[in-house]
C-alpha cells in the first residue's frame, strides 16, 4: 500500500501561503555613507536616484571602461594606462580620499557606487559581457587601490575581513629558507607572511611568486594587492552570476529596459553625444559645397568611403545619403550649403527629380520641414560608432555603416591601401582588431598612424592632455580632430572657405 505524503503540495492546487506572515522583509530605501574611498560593491546601493542620474552615471562610467579598454588592446603598461587614465577619471568618475576634504566626497562615492550596479545589470546578460565587465572593473580597482592613501588602504583592507592567516614566528622560523627563497628578500630584511588557500592567488602562483605547501599559498606582505585584487575579482563574478538569474525580472521595468538594452549595446562602441560645440573648428571658416572635396581627407573611412562613392557613381543610395548629411551637417555646413552639394554631386540628374525626390530629405534631415518636435529639435544628429555599428548590415548598391564591420578584411585592407595606409604593421594590427570585432579600435589605430608625428608633437609639448587624445567615438571628433592635429600653430593659415581655395592643400 502507497504511504501518501501529506506534507506535499497537490500540483493541481496552489500552495496555502497564510496572507497574514511575511513572506519578504520589507525594503528599507536610505542612504548610505560611504566611509572608504575604495568599495568592494558587496552592498546594493537602497536609496533612489532620478532617472536621468540613473542614465548620465552610468554612461560615464561606461566611458571610463571603454577607455581601459582600449589602453589593454594597445597593449599599454599599468603605469602608462594610469598615466593616460588620470585626467579621464578626473573628467568622468572622480574619487577623492578623506583627507582631501573634498565637499563633494559623499556625492563622488554615491555615483561610483550607483554606476558600477547599474552597469552590472546592463552587462550580466551574456558571458562575454560579464567576462569584460569583470577584467575592466577590475583594472580599476587594481589602479585606484595602487593610488590610494596608504592609512586609508589599510583601513580600508583591515575593513573588509578577508580570510587569510597571518603565519606566527615559529612556522614563520620553520619554513624560514623556502619563504628567503619564494620571497627574493636578504635573511637581513625583515618580511611579514600569511596564507592562504592557492586557489584565491592565481596571478601570484603563475608568476612564482609565493611559496606553494600542503595547499596554501604563503604570501609576502608586499603581494597585499593582488590577494586584494583577486578577492575582488572572484566577489564580483559571483556577484554578476547572481544578476544575470534576476534579470527576467528586470526585463519586465519598462522604464529601465530600454536603457539597459542600450548601455549592453554601446560596450560594442560606447556611443558619444554629439554637441554644436563640435562644429566649432579654431582656424576653420564655415565648410562649404565646394570645400568637401578638400576637406575630405580629414573624414573618417566611413565618410571617405561615402564621399568616393558618391564622386564615381555621382549617386548614393537613401541610408548613404542620409549618414554623409548628417556628418556634413556635424562639421558646420549649412542647409543650403548642403543641398548645392548634393546637387551638384548628382549632376546627372534632371532638377525636377532631384527637387521632387531628395530636397526634402536634405531640409528634414536639417529640422528645417516635418512636424514640431522635428523642427525643434533642429533635425537628425550625426551618426556615432556605436549607431554605425549597431545597424543592420548594408544590401548591394549600399555603401552607408563603418567599413571595418561591412568590408571583407580582404577588401578592407585593399581600401585603406588606396587611403594611403601602407604600413605593414598598421595593416597587421587591423586585421587582428577586425578579428575581434573591435572595429573602433582599428578606426583608432589607423588615425594615430596617419597623424603620428603631429600627436608626438603635441605630447612632446605637452599642449594635449589624454582627454584630447582619447578614443575616437564618433566621425565629427574624427573630422575636428584630424584638421586641428594638420593645423597646428597655423592660426587661419588652413581656412577652407570657398570655390576660390578649392585645391587648397590642407593635409601634408
Amino acid at each position: 500500500m502507497i504511504r501518501q505524503d501529506f506534507s506535499r503540495v497537490d500540483p493541481k492546487r496552489r500552495a496555502a501561503l497564510d496572507y497574514k506572515k511575511k513572506q519578504f522583509a520589507k525594503p528599507e530605501f536610505k542612504q548610505q555613507d560611504y566611509e572608504h574611498r575604495l568599495n568592494f560593491y558587496v552592498l546594493p546601493p537602497t536609496a533612489e536616484i532620478t532617472l536621468e542620474e540613473f542614465e548620465i552615471w552610468a554612461i560615464n562610467r561606461l566611458k571610463v571602461l571603454s577607455e581601459l579598454e582600449a589602453c589593454s588592446f594597445r597593449n599599454r603598461t599599468l603605469e602608462e594606462t594610469e598615466t593616460y587614465m588620470s585626467s579621464i577619471l578626473d573628467k568622468y568618475l572622480p574619487l577623492h580620499s578623506n583627507s582631501s576634504r573634498s565637499s563633494t566626497l559623499q556625492e563622488e562615492r554615491k555615483k561610483d557606487h550607483y554606476s558600477h550596479f547599474i552597469l552590472r545589470l546592463a552587462f550580466s546578460a551574456t558571458e562575454d559581457l560579464r567576462r569584460r565587465f569583470s577584467r575592466l572593473e577590475t583594472t580599476l580597482f587594481r589602479l585606484r587601490f595602487k593610488d590610494d592613501n596608504l592609512r586609508e588602504r589599510v583601513q580600508f583592507v583591515n575593513s573588509l575581513g578577508l580570510e587569510w592567516e597571518k603565519i606566527d614566528k615559529e612556522e614563520r622560523e620553520e619554513l624560514a629558507s623556502e619563504l628567503t627563497a619564494a620571497g627574493g628578500y636578504g635573511k637581513g630584511e625583515e618580511q611579514g607572511w600569511f596564507k592562504v588557500d592557492f586557489e584565491r592567488v592565481p596571478e601570484l602562483v603563475e608568476g612564482r611568486r609565493v611559496l606553494l605547501k600542503r595547499g596554501k599559498a604563503y604570501v609576502p606582505m608586499r603581494e597585499q594587492q593582488s590577494i586584494v585584487v583577486a578577492e575582488f575579482t572572484r566577489k564580483l563574478d559571483e556577484a554578476l552570476e547572481l544578476t544575470a538569474r534576476q534579470l527576467p525580472r528586470i526585463d519586465e521595468d519598462d522604464r529601465l529596459a530600454p536603457i539597459l538594452a542600450h548601455l549592453s549595446q554601446s560596450f560594442t562602441a560606447p556611443d558619444a553625444a554629439y554637441s554644436t560645440s563640435d562644429a566649432n573648428i579654431d582656424g576653420l571658416s564655415t565648410p562649404t559645397a565646394a570645400s568637401i572635396d578638400t576637406l575630405a581627407q580629414h573624414f573618417p573611412l566611413c565618410m571617405h568611403n561615402l564621399h568616393s562613392t558618391l564622386r564615381a557613381n555621382s549617386h548614393l543610395k537613401h541610408f548613404g545619403r542620409l549618414q554623409y548629411t548628417l556628418f556634413l551637417k556635424g562639421i558646420g555646413l549649412s542647409l543650403d550649403e548642403c543641398i548645392m552639394f548634393w546637387r551638384r554631386s548628382f549632376k546627372l540628374m534632371a532638377d525636377d527629380k532631384f527637387n521632387k525626390e531628395y530636397k526634402y530629405n536634405i531640409r528634414h534631415a536639417y529640422g528645417d520641414v516635418g512636424g514640431d518636435a522635428n523642427r525643434r529639435g533642429r533635425g537628425y544628429t550625426p551618426y556615432s560608432c556605436q549607431k554605425l555599428l549597431t545597424e543592420p548590415l548594408p544590401g548591394p548598391g549600399q555603401a552607408h555603416g563603418c567599413p571595418y564591420r561591412t568590408y571583407t578584411t580582404d577588401n578592407l585592407i585593399a581600401l585603406l591601401q588606396r587611403t594611403g595606409v601602407n604600413d605593414r604593421d598598421t595593416l597587421k594590427s587591423v586585421r587582428e582588431d577586425v578579428g575581434r570585432q573591435r572595429y573602433h579600435i582599428a578606426c583608432n589605430r589607423v588615425f594615430e598612424w596617419t597623424h603620428k608625428r603631429e600627436i608626438k608633437k603635441v605630447k612632446d609639448d605637452g599642449s594635449w592632455g589624454a582627454a584630447e587624445l582619447d578614443t575616437i567615438l564618433h566621425p565629427n571628433t574624427y573630422f575636428k580632430r584630424s584638421w586641428l592635429l594638420k593645423h597646428l600653430g597655423e592660426g587661419n593659415a588652413g581656412v577652407v572657405g570657398g570655390a576660390s581655395q578649392d585645391k587648397m592643400d590642407v593635409g601634408e
